[in-house]
């Protein structure tokens, strides 16, 4: 299932449209809510509490949506290119993943003075909810801020089952799904080398376009991912070159942190960011990021000036 949340200005003029939850197939939107509503079925009308709700809200959908298209009520269907997609959820916490991939490690070193060897264990850090935006919306370039904006296309997981101590063996079972992150970085703004304000501003997390239920997705760890600014490629690469895979990360994180349904993991960005060019190339207002999962879509963003 590829669940999305949308607004359709169709259904309020003064453009202050209600966000919904819908399920996207074949160029098409499909909102959740009227359909359930018309099959008389009670479902979550947004994502983060359909999250939340647990194998039983999946498994209603489901239901619904196996219901006979011609029978679907009026406003259940929209045209994919007739609505605008926003953030699919607002997590509890985005957990960010740094130097996971080889590659990384090595221009990281190089460009960002950290170290060169590959870290025993991963390198966890934290952008708050505030940082996300939704597909097509703006990342904030404020130049009083930074001359060094920069990109990093990342396979987010989306938690659905609360996780606590879990091992490598069970973290799949408290997957919900897949999306993409872009983690957006301020370089000339990490402090003592810390990270939080460097990565955690407003519009610092694009996050979208939809988010693939685990079970659409048949092996998460090969999958190709891909970043795009202007339409020139500067990542590519495939998740299989994690370093640490997405059960060592549960199993890391579970260890001593509760990961809770909704909770985002960004997994990490393979090597090709802006700061690892040479000579170093940055976001400048004007600029279009594209970042690409396989499986998942295209998340797209322009680079707007905040000041």
């Amino acid at each position: 299932m590829r669940l999305l949340t949308f607004t359709d200005s169709s259904d309020s003029p003064d453009g202050n449209s209600t966000e919904r939850l819908g399920v996207e197939t074949g160029g098409l939107v499909l909102d959740l809510a009227i359909l359930a509503d018309h099959a008389g079925v009670q479902l979550p009308h947004d994502l983060l509490s359909f999250v939340q709700a647990g194998p039983a809200a999946l498994e209603a959908a489901g239901r619904v949506l196996a219901a006979d298209p011609a029978g679907r009520p009026a406003g259940a269907v929209h045209r994919l290119d007739e609505v605008t997609l926003r953030a699919p959820l607002r997590p509890g916490k985005i957990i960010g993943v740094g130097l996971n991939y080889i590659e990384h490690v090595e221009e990281s070193s190089r460009s960002l003075d950290t170290d060169k060897d590959l870290p025993p264990r991963p390198v966890l850090f934290g952008k708050p909810a505030t940082a996300v935006t939704g597909p097509g919306q703006p990342i904030l370039h404020n130049a009083d801020l930074t001359t060094q904006l920069d990109w990093e296309c990342e396979l987010a997981v989306v938690i659905g089952r609360t996780a606590f101590r879990v091992s490598e063996e069970e973290a799949y079972d408290h997957i919900f799904g897949f999306s993409i992150v872009n983690d957006i970085s301020a370089r000339d703004q990490r402090r003592s080398g810390q990270w939080f304000f460097s990565k955690g501003q407003d519009s610092y997390a694009p996050f979208g376009p939809v988010v693939v239920t685990r079970d659409e997705i048949r092996d998460p760890m090969a999958l190709d991912l891909s970043l795009r600014v202007n339409g020139v490629t500067k990542q590519k690469s495939n998740t299989r070159h994690m370093l640490f895979p997405i059960a060592r990360l549960i199993a890391d994180i579970s260890s001593g942190m509760t990961l809770e349904p909704g909770d985002v993991i960004a997994t990490g960005s393979p090597s090709g960011v802006g700061a690892g060019m040479v000579p170093p190339e940055f976001l400048r207002p004007g600029d279009t990021v594209e970042a690409t999962v396989e499986g998942i879509g295209t998340l797209t963003n322009p680079v707007v000036d905040a000041r």
